[in-house]
């Protein structure tokens, strides 16, 4: 087959070019690193000024509560603790990482973030039930088998006036919003 000597030449100018212009710029990625640790966490007392610690219910979170999360992910795990403190006494509370930040309104932190999108489970999700102490005060951790993607990080914490129902079809859910801290 004979190239016309045109085409010959374009193809010819076009390698040179490629080879002038050096190897193409490399593309980056916004997924974590498997050595990258992704640190979120929030802190605050609910119903006071700070915009990222908004109590929804003042009964379930009186004045005075208050929480602290802190989620690490990095070496192929996410390691999620939750302490809070002046809720009411010996009453069991859900919590769950949410899709965004929280707001005016408790469906402003959308859904429970999922890790594997349509998966509802301890697998998919965090979920951090806990049940406090004589003085309202109570402690959770979850720890989940991957990591955190920068492209897709969960923004809040909700605390829930229930527990979470672990099967069936209310599988996942845990009663109304009453508090909520936006991750930093």
């Amino acid at each position: 087959m004979r190239v016309p000597a045109s085409l010959l030449a374009l193809l010819t100018a076009t390698t040179a070019l490629a080879a002038c212009a050096g190897p193409p710029a490399p593309v980056q990625s916004v997924q974590t690193t498997p050595d990258e640790t992704v640190t979120l966490n929030a802190a605050g007392e609910f119903g006071t000024d700070d915009p990222g610690a908004i109590a929804y219910d003042r009964k379930l979170a009186p004045e005075g509560a208050q929480a602290s999360v802190t989620v690490e992910s990095g070496g192929g795990q996410t390691r999620t603790s939750l302490v809070v403190e002046g809720l009411l006494p010996k009453r069991r509370y859900g919590a769950h990482l949410h899709a965004k930040p929280c707001g005016e309104k408790p469906d402003d932190a959308g859904p429970h973030y999922q890790h594997h999108p349509g998966q509802v489970d301890s697998a998919s999700e965090v979920w951090l039930d806990f049940t406090t102490d004589d003085e309202g005060a109570g402690r959770a951790s979850a720890r989940n088998a991957w990591v955190l993607e920068r492209a897709k990080l969960p923004a809040s914490l909700v605390i829930h006036a229930q527990s979470t129902t672990i099967s069936g079809p209310q599988a996942g859910q845990a009663g109304p919003r009453i508090a909520c801290l936006t991750l930093k």
